[in-house]
């Protein structure tokens, strides 16, 4: 009997331990005051979609992917190819 509670016990904690708090794993959205911040978040910068093509030439990082982070920084985004700091 001791036996099943401490094994009911164990498995509680460990599945209340799982459920409580889902983990975020997207980043908060901010603007960001010039590229050399915003690449130390995004270091390949940022896409306001996927589908969008570098006009600057070769990068060395893909860009993360999120319109919202690139509406609040699209004024660094020089050559309007919809991807802001590109490296």
């Amino acid at each position: 009997m001791k036996k099943l509670q401490a094994v009911l016990l164990l498995g509680t904690v460990l599945l209340g331990s799982t459920v409580v708090s889902p983990i975020n794993t997207e980043a908060v959205e901010q603007k960001f005051s010039n590229c050399k911040e915003l690449n130390k978040v995004y270091s390949g910068g940022v896409a306001k979609d996927g589908q969008v093509k570098n006009k600057g030439g070769k990068t060395k990082l893909k860009p993360t992917v999120s319109a919202a982070v690139y509406k609040l920084n699209a004024g660094k985004d020089r050559d309007k190819d919809g991807i802001a700091c590109e490296r």
